[in-house]
């Protein structure tokens, strides 16, 4: 079940840990968010669609299906950088050998030398790039074939993880699950890079072994909306995959539940919808439609819509058929309640949240807690 975002620590959860602790470490920090799942209050939002299947019961965590998005980069990436490189890099060399030499005839000069010298040299370099992208994305193919998804049940309060390597599923209970989100930075050739990712992760109660489900996440507020779907999840916050994935409402009654051509369509109707009734500007949909030109319009969602279609009737890794009674849904009567501290104490940091909105979350975690230590003492 171990899963690594690439180049982000681990943290030994052997070690007792709350939410709103963080451990420093070169170049980073460590902020954990469980064990007991206080509110975060950011957006629950599943900007990267790590979330597969939710329905009244149980949430799957890592069963999702590709998106448009990474066609639009494994396209739009190479053939956006020959435009730069043929047209953009070209102009902007003529122009300033025009300002330079104040005679428009060094403008086309510089235009047409540049076009030539560049051409044949952007066409290697951006095709080389275009099929590194797409062995890249073959490689991301087969591992959502193979992903196998960590599965929430809510009405149990209960968490199953599959370790993988023919051993049964382990299942704890959904409180004593370790949370953090990690931001990292280091210096390359490139410049200071930064790093986040959301890490989940258990103690096996029979071995002492630890497990752990780490993604890498644009940034820290995705990172922590992405933890704060799940938990939400979980408290019956949120009750639908839409909620989460889907802010803006670009799936429609009877659309398939990925996104396809038919999100693009919704997004375009949309666009015109908000500029038709003033929400927003010439400017912005004049952006939206060069975005999109320049992302090959529709082919990164038809693209999508074939991959997921293969990978459908490929058959998804799932979890083992040993869970299906425990994944039932329960009778209201028999669904497991929030432990007491739980309760109390998320309680306690919303109130605080509401009075202090600016205030770090963590800020809010460690104060609560350090009252509740007083209040034991």
């Amino acid at each position: 079940m171990s899963q690594k975002a690439a180049d982000l620590p681990q943290p030994d959860i052997l070690q007792p840990h709350r939410a709103g602790d963080i451990e420093s470490f070169p170049g980073g920090k460590v902020i954990y968010l469980s064990p007991t799942p206080l509110p975060t209050n950011y957006a629950p939002l599943d900007f990267n669609q790590a979330i597969g299947e939710v329905n009244d019961a149980y949430l799957d965590f890592g069963g999702s299906l590709p998106t448009p998005f990474t066609w639009q980069v494994v396209l739009g990436g190479p053939f956006i950088s020959f435009l730069m490189f043929v047209f953009v890099i070209p102009m902007l060399g003529g122009g300033l050998m025009w300002f330079i030499g104040k005679d428009i005839a060094l403008f086309y000069v510089g235009v047409a030398g540049l076009f030539n010298e560049a051409f044949a040299k952007a066409s290697v370099i951006c095709t080389l790039i275009l099929i590194l992208a797409l062995f890249i994305k073959a490689h991301y193919h087969f591992k959502f074939r193979e992903a196998v998804p960590t599965r929430f049940h809510r009405q149990r309060r209960e968490v199953a993880f599959a370790p993988g390597g023919g051993k049964p599923p382990i299942i704890v209970p959904w409180e004593n699950v370790a949370a953090w989100v990690t931001q990292a930075q280091g210096v390359t050739q490139y410049g200071v890079q930064r790093k986040y990712g959301l890490g989940i992760g258990f103690i096996e109660p029979e071995t002492g072994q630890q497990h752990f489900l780490e993604l890498s996440q644009p940034g820290m507020p995705l990172a922590l909306g992405l933890w704060e779907a799940v938990r939400a999840y979980m408290e019956y916050e949120v009750n639908t995959r839409e909620e989460i994935q889907d802010p803006h409402g670009l799936h429609r009654p009877g659309d398939p539940p990925y996104e396809g051509v038919h999100t693009f369509h919704n997004a375009r109707r949309r666009l015109h919808r908000r500029y038709r009734e003033g929400e927003i500007g010439l400017f912005a949909v004049t952006m939206w439609y060069l975005w999109h030109i320049l992302d090959l319009w529709t082919i990164p969602f038809h693209l999508a819509e074939l991959e997921i279609n293969i990978i459908q009737k490929a058959g998804q890794k799932t979890l083992p058929a040993s869970l299906d009674e425990w994944s039932h849904p329960l009778p209201e009567e028999q669904w497991a309640k929030p432990s007491e501290e739980l309760t109390r104490l998320s309680k306690e940091v919303k109130q605080r949240h509401a009075q202090q909105p600016n205030r770090p979350i963590t800020a809010i975690f460690a104060e609560v807690y350090a009252e509740e230590t007083l209040l034991s003492a």
